[in-house]
């Protein structure tokens, strides 16, 4: 069997396993458990940005743009009592990141801008350079801070026009004349050490899906007080369709459309760690004690 094939059939038995189910840690041949595997926080922060990338996408679409079309209403002020409102995408995002605070691993998220509505977002001088160099390259950039550990910072795009016209007719909008593509801000993810073991990995990317259920299932909950309920089950809302699809609905909508990118991730790293050692990038005496992990 080559090994090309053993990988893709353990990316997908591991994705079988941690995306829909919980399981021990499985062994490799040589009997070691794969939780001894480090991986680089690297492949932590593009996983989970693919993550967060596609909640926030799904929500976007097909909850706020379809509950729109429904007549749900979004807002900033959807956490008031008596305020018949959902999440905005951003504010959805924000509420993952409260919740992903609030869970075991450290795993870090932040919305920001250099011209936020809200002044909270805005960068700091550190952030802000950092900024810079991704707006022109549109790349993500990495860094480490003192505090946060390790830092990276992905792009937030004007993907959608509705997310432009808010900004640029929001009362309280520095920028005005944002256009479709720009880049409106960056996604920040931080954890506190550069490699972690694959049980760690796991462990945080659940997180991170259970960070965005609890998310999704907060606005559920605040729908069902709303004097025209929408009906909750296994459909969308869109024109002459009052409907949410359930948690599990939404949620599983996230993993089916992560997990070929998760796949891409494990490959490209088992790839990276082969040509190490193919071409000698690491020297034995470097290698010691590591195992070559295809997650």
């Amino acid at each position: 069997m080559t090994t090309l094939r053993i990988v893709l059939l353990g990316g997908f038995t591991c994705l079988a396993i941690y995306l829909f189910a919980t399981a021990p840690p499985p062994l490799r041949d040589g009997g070691e458990k794969v939780s001894d595997c480090q991986h680089p926080v690297t492949d932590l922060f593009a996983v989970a940005n693919h993550i967060n990338a596609a909640a926030r996408g799904i929500y976007t679409k097909r909850i706020v743009g379809g509950g729109m079309a429904a007549g749900l209403k979004f807002g900033e002020e959807w956490r008031e009592p008596g305020m018949e409102q959902g999440p905005l995408p951003a504010l959805f995002l924000r509420e993952t990141a409260a919740q992903l605070e609030a869970l075991p691993p450290r795993l870090g998220l932040y919305l920001g801008s250099d011209a936020p509505i809200n002044p909270s977002n805005l960068f700091s001088d550190a952030q802000m350079r950092a900024f810079e160099q991704l707006k022109q390259t549109r790349a993500p950039v990495f860094s480490e801070d003192d505090l946060a550990g390790q830092v990276a910072m992905y792009p937030d795009l004007a993907s959608v026009a509705p997310c432009v016209s808010c900004h640029n007719e929001h009362k309280d909008s520095p920028k005005t004349d944002w256009q479709l593509d720009d880049v409106m801000g960056a996604t920040t993810w931080t954890y506190p050490s550069a490699q972690l073991s694959t049980e760690e990995f796991w462990t945080t990317i659940e997180a991170l899906f259970v960070a965005v259920e609890r998310t999704y299932s907060a606005y559920l909950a605040k729908t069902d007080g709303f004097e025209k309920a929408p009906v909750v089950g296994a459909h969308w809302p869109a024109k002459d369709s009052y409907q949410l699809p359930e948690t599990n609905v939404f949620v599983g909508e996230v993993r089916s459309q992560v997990s070929d990118g998760i796949l891409k991730t494990m490959l490209r790293s088992q790839r990276s760690k082969e040509s190490e050692t193919q071409f000698g990038a690491a020297n034995a005496a470097s290698m010691e004690g590591d195992l070559s992990c295809a997650f």
